[in-house]
């Protein structure tokens, strides 16, 4: 078995993983990058990349079918599900080699492609190769979580990894999961032309503000997707083309196809991390805001950190960990500015706190502003007027952000800018945004924490009549 020593061992060749391998090899680090699966993991291959191919060819269709309010004949598209399928890989294959092995031995990384295991506190096999390095990162993502329903050893199921290479059109499509997987791909199907029922065993969206949910929840329904909330699974049944999903109430749900999207489980599986002195639980590895776990030598990152699941994320804890073992700086994360985004239609986006958390975090200092897509005129002008931009502020400085609407997920990265640069509400009040767009929103937004103070306030009032007299 060949020894190779180097700088960093990175386990994991998805969105944190890659971030830190170009990076700390472009800096001068001796790099070795283990993957056993596909160069780019979960996003490029089976998550944010295909769902939102996918999402766009459903758009097209549906604006066939929503013509009517500009003037234009509706028109029911007709949907080649296989088309469309080549569409999503199509994207796939022209994104690939920005995340490919060829590109990153061309940067000089050593990419070896097999499963990593420890073996000591230092020291990882994979194959036929033994690494030692100095500092190891830990970049392994996250699998669709398959619960342990009655049942589902013995049905077909669909998974984030497994839809995208479906070729033929389900005729009712069943989600188990109300999260943004699960609504996500609800709509998408249901556009391109399936029949699609939801079953969610809580509330559908229930990490997000309620009152904005709900926005997107009626819209998905007017588009013919059914939604079962408080609808517990009790036990899966059927084959191919028939299955049945029964619930504790008694009632059940038949359809020609399942997808499961109940949320993910951290990939640790293979690692042998016991061997490495790392601890970890069912939720990722154990790290502190440095990412350092408890073996010094070992970082985690993105999914396997064990915090949000998002890509981004995982871009982000790469600079952390960049700034530490590449340049030798102190570096910690936060989740303070971290937005997320559902990319249904309308989109619904947060960032920092919702009003619900922002309340019981600050009480009476809190002072919640509201704008609606209704009064921006670009939103008019689209016939996309359904939405509304909910800010919470403390003491003159933005705490969080809730939108739902038209392009909610461009619209909340203003926000997360400002709590990340502790921005004062005036400054986006005083930025000047061009019209018509629906940027203009946020300016209004944070326009109207100063109304008050305008225009409710007896004392200015008199003071710009006295003005109004002298002025010449």
């Amino acid at each position: 078995m060949s020894v190779t020593e180097t700088d960093i061992c990175i386990i994991g060749a998805g969105s944190g993983g890659l971030s830190i391998a170009a990076g700390a090899v472009q800096m001068g680090a001796r790099v070795v990058l283990i993957e056993g699966g596909e160069m780019g993991g979960d996003c490029l291959n089976a998550g944010c990349i295909p769902s939102k191919a996918l999402i766009a060819a459903a758009k097209a269709a549906q604006a066939m079918r929503d013509g009517a309010r500009f003037g234009i004949t509706p028109t029911e598209p007709e949907v080649d599900f296989g088309a469309v399928k080549d569409h999503v890989a199509r994207v796939i294959d022209t994104i690939a080699p920005v995340d490919s092995q060829e590109r990153f031995e061309g940067l000089g990384v050593r990419v070896i492609r097999d499963w990593a295991r420890f073996t000591g506190p230092d020291e990882v096999e994979a194959g036929h190769h033994r690494i030692r390095a100095r500092r190891f990162v830990i970049a392994t993502g996250s699998r669709p979580l398959v619960p342990p329903i009655p049942g589902v050893d013995s049905v077909p199921y669909l998974t984030n990894e497994t839809i995208f290479a479906l070729r033929d059109r389900p005729g009712h499509l069943l989600i188990i999961g109300g999260g943004p997987i699960g609504m996500e791909m609800a709509q998408a199907h249901r556009r391109l032309g399936c029949q699609v029922t939801v079953i969610e065993g809580a509330k559908a969206f229930g990490r997000d503000d309620p009152e904005l949910s709900a926005i997107v929840l009626a819209n998905l329904r007017a588009e013919g997707v059914e939604i079962l909330e408080d609808a517990k699974v009790a036990a899966l049944s059927g084959q191919a083309g028939d299955i049945t999903v029964a619930l504790e109430d008694g009632r059940s749900v038949r359809g020609t196809h399942l997808l499961l999207a109940v949320g993910r489980k951290v990939h640790l599986d293979q690692l042998n991390l016991d061997a490495a002195g790392v601890k970890h639980d069912r939720k990722g590895v154990t790290v502190g805001a440095d990412l350092r776990s408890t073996n010094r030598r070992v970082y985690a990152v993105g999914d396997a950190a064990g915090g949000l699941q998002f890509t981004h994320v995982a871009g982000y804890h790469a600079g952390v960990v960049i700034r530490q073992i590449v340049l030798g700086l102190p570096a910690k994360t936060s989740t303070r500015h971290i937005p997320w985004v559902t990319y249904t239609d309308p989109e619904l986006a947060q960032v920092g706190l919702t009003e619900a958390e922002a309340r019981k975090a600050h009480g009476s200092a809190l002072t919640v502003l509201r704008q609606e897509f209704a009064h921006n005129d670009r939103a008019q002008a689209e016939g996309k007027p359904k939405g509304l931009l909910k800010l919470m502020v403390v003491k003159g400085r933005p705490v969080g952000a809730s939108i739902v609407g038209p392009q909610a997920g461009e619209l909340i990265g203003l926000w997360a800018f400002a709590i990340v640069s502790r921005a004062k509400i005036s400054a986006i009040a005083g930025m000047v945004a061009p019209y018509p767009t629906l940027g203009e929103i946020s300016k209004r937004a944070a326009g109207a924490y100063f109304s008050p103070k305008l225009f409710d306030n007896p004392m200015l009032k008199r003071f710009v009549r006295l003005v109004q007299k002298v002025l010449p």
